[in-house]
């Protein structure tokens, strides 16, 4: 899943075994936030909440964290390092 962080910068979070990991996306590259833990335990739909627990210092008023539709068979192919 990728999110629009207050419309500042991407985030992809993937499913790892039994972890989240998260890379920020930029310029077509991903670099691992390795300061971002998410909680194994946490559902695929309180993401973004999440997210927005962590990073609303970051917001505007009005602002939002957006999921970015992206397409299910490209992230299937994505591997971490």
């Amino acid at each position: 899943m990728k999110f629009d962080i207050y419309n500042r910068f991407h985030i992809e979070i993937l499913r790892q075994h039994d972890a989240w990991i998260a890379c920020r996306t930029e310029h077509g590259m991903r670099v691992p936030v390795d300061d971002l833990v998410i909680p194994p335990d946490l559902e695929p739909h309180e993401l973004a909440t999440y997210l927005d627990d962590i990073y609303h210092e970051l917001a505007g008023f009005g602002d939002v964290i957006a999921c970015i539709a992206d397409n299910l068979d490209e992230r299937k192919d994505k591997k971490f390092v």
